[in-house]
């Protein structure tokens, strides 16, 4: 099945640059998992939710079309990395307690997807879904953050979009959990966040266009308005959507 390629051609940096998922997150997914025998995660790029759910889960089916994305994924006693699109896995039917996706249903072709966590869902189990928005900066930085996201902002893939409104609107497949609020926080230098700046599919795209790198032109105005602190508070609000197969 062809799909959408925005993250290949960075995937190493892609994998350094992503922040991390809070813990609290993949606790409460197996705690509402009817067991935590098999995990699925489709979409799972680099693996950067996956190291937290191989905690939690006897084994995590993790696959993503993109080979280079694989590549980087960490070697997990447990977990199983496929190259493979999220729409169709190689699971038997009903052997899933959870089918996760991170960051990349916006992606999929939904229903295709939503009918093979049907199959592969076991009576009970759960998909449970999520993703971030914009970053949130401290407040020196948010004029010079403002402008290098609105400089890229038409450069974002449509599919974007659905991030942008938190997946609403979308034709969920099963009975809604209600969620709790999550959000990712990370203390990181200018550095690491220019790195994650950089690994934007939109930086990329926009530097293809115009043969500018967005991200090294606002490098000295982030500069300016860092300071002398070593790293900066960041933070990451989550929207998660979680359902339940009905027995």
């Amino acid at each position: 099945m062809s799909f959408s390629d925005h993250f290949s051609a960075v995937a190493t940096d892609y994998a350094a640059a992503r922040p991390e998922y809070p813990p609290a997150l993949f606790g409460w997914i197996a705690s509402i998992a009817p067991a935590r025998g098999l995990c699925w995660e489709a979409g799972c790029g680099s693996g950067q939710a996956t190291r937290d759910l191989a905690l939690r889960f006897d084994r995590v089916h993790a696959g993503d079309p993109s080979a280079a994305q694989i590549a980087q994924a960490p070697k997990l006693a447990n977990v199983d990395f496929m190259v493979e699109a999220g729409e169709r896995c190689g699971l038997p039917d009903a052997s899933v307690d959870a089918a996760c996706v991170a960051q990349a249903l916006h992606w999929f072709d939904r229903p295709a997807y939503f009918a093979e966590v049907a199959r592969v869902l076991k009576p009970g189990g759960v998909l449970v879904v999520w993703g971030y928005q914009d970053i949130i900066v401290p407040p020196a930085l948010s004029a010079v953050n403002d402008a290098f996201q609105s400089t890229i902002l038409p450069y974002w893939p449509p599919e974007r979009a659905d991030v942008d409104v938190a997946y609403s609107g979308y034709a969920w497949p099963f009975p809604r959990i209600d969620a709790p609020e999550f959000d990712m926080k990370a203390e990181w230098s200018l550095a690491r966040l220019l790195g994650y700046f950089s690994s934007y599919s939109a930086s990329k795209r926009y530097r293809e266009a115009t043969g500018v790198d967005a991200v090294a032109a606002v490098r000295q105005q982030f500069e300016s308005a860092w300071g002398d602190a070593p790293a900066q508070q960041l933070r990451w609000p989550l929207f998660v959507h979680a359902f339940r197969k009905q027995d």
